[in-house]
């Protein structure tokens, strides 16, 4: 079953259960995949599509100097894989990165991200980058 799959079937379940909460939020990403240009999504463009909006609701708090996550957050943030946490991140760039390769330590980002993918937050590498 495809992540795009799973919503649709995790909002009938939200519905049949009266989750006003979830299902709003489903209705939401749903919202979202109608406005790409197929219907059917692989899973890399649902997590896109997932990281997109839970970062802009990231932004919304802060705007509203909110720090608290949202309930929005907590069921967007169900269906993302798990993400490399910075002590995992730092301990693989210390044993594969040599930074004698580049110019400066953020010409690293390139092969971080490529060995992390979707489970590494760009923006959680480059402070990594920078304290070291």
């Amino acid at each position: 079953m495809t992540l795009q799959e799973k919503i649709k079937k995790d909002l009938v379940q939200a519905m049949k259960n009266k989750e006003a909460v979830r299902k709003d939020t489903l209705r939401v990403i749903l919202g979202e995949f109608g406005r790409a240009e197929t219907k059917v999504l692989p899973d890399k463009e649902v997590t896109r599509i997932l990281k997109k909006l839970v970062k802009s609701e990231k932004e919304l708090l802060e705007k509203k100097g909110d720090d608290a996550e949202s309930e929005f957050i907590r069921i967007i943030d169900a269906y993302l894989p798990k993400t490399a946490s910075g002590e995992e991140i730092k301990a693989w760039i210390l044993g594969n990165v040599d930074f004698s390769e580049f110019k400066n330590r953020m010409q690293a980002m390139g092969p971080i991200m490529q060995h992390f993918g979707d489970t590494a937050d760009g923006d959680t590498v480059k402070q990594i980058l920078l304290k070291m």
